[in-house]
């Protein structure tokens, strides 16, 4: 097999705003991996803020230890093949998604099956909802009606950059819309645990009926999050406080949260998505599956996931839809809050995009 790495910048229509940064491009590496007739497609995201992965940082890794512990092993030793991935290195997780996915697209290829049928589903359409940036309760607003008009009727809003703004930001967005979408809040670790509870007690009380907050407090205050799960009646998604399985396993045990948001770049790819998921299941732990700033490959991977492991909420897959030109040919489709996966073998993806 030949490992091959592609830099890519895709530039956004609209710039995605939240409270730990403002992107106007998604940077990935995509990774090709070939056995000489047909290749397979995994995708790296820049995620400084989160996993700390930079893209020079994934391809060293890909093109040295995660190159290195494949060395002798052919496209259908999948399962070593993935076991060697996870065990080259330490961290850089979004490196070992980006060979982990390709190394399944690839085996989806050459068993002639989509990656979701790979998988064991024949389900081709998944639901994301649909992400509204930081910004001003009149912006805000405005944005959700026009998402909404596009056919969204799950919004998440972006949060945490000031908790008495937030309130009235939200209760702008609940107007705006009116009672019909769902309305979920994301604070991306911006809050105290007492802003938090504030917030979150304030929006309940004035009925703006708010589905679920995503990570209101620092990563790894999990001690807070679980002060704040206590308080308030809104129930509460773990992210960025889980990577992997033992990160998960302490918000079990704490009842540190109600959900938990798996991301294939935090985890390390299919495998270990698969894996949180079924523990998630196991102890009645709830969970969506969500995504970086990612375009078609990485979303439509987590896309097939979601196809063959069912969530118990709408997920939050709408980052290639922010992509004003894909990076890639062919894969996944947006037709308002539906994702439509390939009917083409793996990811459906052709090559990169001229």
């Amino acid at each position: 097999m030949k490992l091959t790495t592609h830099l890519v910048s895709a530039p956004l229509h609209t710039p995605f705003v939240t409270a730990l940064r403002t992107a106007t491009h998604a940077e990935s590496l995509l990774v090709e991996l070939s056995d000489g007739d047909q290749s397979g497609w995994g995708e790296a995201p820049q995620v400084w803020k989160v996993t700390g992965d930079s893209l020079a940082g994934s391809q060293a890794c890909i093109e040295g230890p995660i190159a290195t512990a494949l060395e002798g092993l052919g496209p259908d030793d999948l399962t070593e093949a993935l076991r060697r991935v996870q065990g080259a290195a330490v961290g850089n997780f979004a490196a070992k998604d980006a060979v982990d996915v390709a190394l399944h697209d690839l085996a989806a290829r050459r068993h002639g099956q989509t990656l979701h049928g790979f998988l064991g589903s024949s389900v081709d359409v998944v639901r994301t909802d649909m992400t509204l940036s930081v910004g001003d309760p009149s912006a805000l607003a405005q944005a959700a009606r026009d998402r909404v008009a596009d056919g969204f009727d799950v919004l998440k809003i972006k949060v945490g950059t000031d908790a008495a703004g937030d309130i009235e930001r939200v209760k702008q967005v609940r107007a705006a819309v009116g009672t019909g979408p769902r309305l979920r809040l994301d604070a991306n670790q911006g809050w105290t645990r007492r802003d938090a509870v504030t917030v979150i007690r304030a929006l309940e009380d004035a009925g703006c009926a708010i589905e679920l907050v995503e990570q209101p407090v620092a990563a790894a205050d999990l001690d807070g999050m679980a002060w704040v799960t206590d308080r308030v009646g809104t129930p509460i998604l773990a992210d960025e406080s889980v990577f992997g399985v033992r990160d998960l396993v302490n918000v079990i045990r704490r009842g540190a949260a109600d959900l938990v948001n798996v991301k294939l770049a935090k985890c390390g790819g299919l495998a270990p998505a698969r894996t949180l998921l079924e523990l998630a299941r196991a102890h009645g732990v709830g969970a969506i599956v969500g995504c970086m700033m990612e375009g078609h490959v990485g979303v439509g991977a987590a896309a097939a996931l979601v196809s063959a492991y069912p969530t118990t909420a709408v997920n939050d897959l709408d980052a290639a839809w922010w992509l004003r030109e894909p990076a890639v040919t062919g894969g996944i489709r947006y037709e308002g809050s539906l994702i439509h996966l390939p009917s083409a073998p793996g990811l459906g993806v052709t090559g990169l995009a001229a």
